[in-house]
């Protein structure tokens, strides 16, 4: 677990949001094990997920979340945004740190069923928030998900504001967008905050759109971030993985 003191000034932590596609690739192959290869290629502590099958038939009935978890050696907190009989569809929050399932629970939607899933992570006897969602493709949909999720159920809570938070997921939505801009005005993007410049994650092959995005509150720095480009993850979804390293207790 890569969890380092630096100088006293808090704890090191690496955060992975990535879309992994139902484990389906650019290559068409269901592939649950690669997307965990992926995975554990970047070290990450905690990872939050988006488009995952659980027991739906197109790819092969099998629990993804709880799969890709147990190859990584963690615990998955999953949400499922559909639910229609024994298949659901949705997102997820993989680590191994000890974690306390807080809300999890739909979004507003006209389109596409959409949700979102709230942890309180302990680290070194820290509480940090981790809130992972994949908002909708119309742009009204966004509006009405983002300002739930930062309404006094989700983010405007008491128990949400009592701590540190990181905000990850597939946000369909571009920095000039008015859901980035909404969140972008309490939390901070992790890819402005690095030394390099802000990379695109989708689609994977020839990345166009920076869609994914990690954010996060005041109390957590950033050392660096990098969505990961290799010949795996151009293979194994249709978007890249965004990584963080980011500094708790700061």
């Amino acid at each position: 677990m890569n969890i380092n003191a630096r100088d006293g000034t808090g704890r090191s932590l690496k955060i992975l949001t990535y879309n992994v596609h139902s484990c389906v690739g650019t290559d068409r192959k269901i592939d649950p094990p690669r997307i965990a290869e992926v995975i554990a290629e970047t070290g990450a502590d905690i990872i939050a997920l988006q488009e995952l099958d659980v027991g739906r038939k197109r790819t092969g009935g099998v629990d993804q979340a709880h799969m890709i978890a147990s190859l990584l050696k963690m615990e998955a907190h999953f949400h499922p945004a559909l639910h229609v009989e024994e298949e659901q569809y949705g997102d997820a929050i993989l680590t191994a740190l000890p974690t306390r399932l807080m809300k999890a629970g739909p979004l507003p939607s006209i389109g596409e069923l959409r949700g979102a899933i709230w942890v309180r992570a302990e680290i070194d006897g820290m509480g940090v928030n981790i809130l992972n969602t994949h908002l909708g493709l119309r742009g009204t949909d966004r509006a009405r998900q983002v300002a739930e999720l930062l309404g006094r159920d989700w983010i405007g809570s008491p128990e949400f504001q009592s701590a540190p938070a990181i905000i990850c997921g597939d946000l369909n939505a571009v920095p000039s967008s008015p859901a980035y801009k909404s969140i972008a005005r309490q939390f901070r993007d992790v890819q402005l905050l690095s030394s390099v410049r802000a990379a695109r994650t989708f689609p994977s092959r020839f990345p166009l759109l920076r869609l994914d995005h990690i954010f996060v509150s005041e109390g957590i720095g950033v050392e660096r971030s990098q969505v990961v480009t290799t010949l795996l993850t151009r293979r194994a979804s249709d978007h890249l993985p965004l990584l963080a390293e980011v500094i708790c207790g700061v």
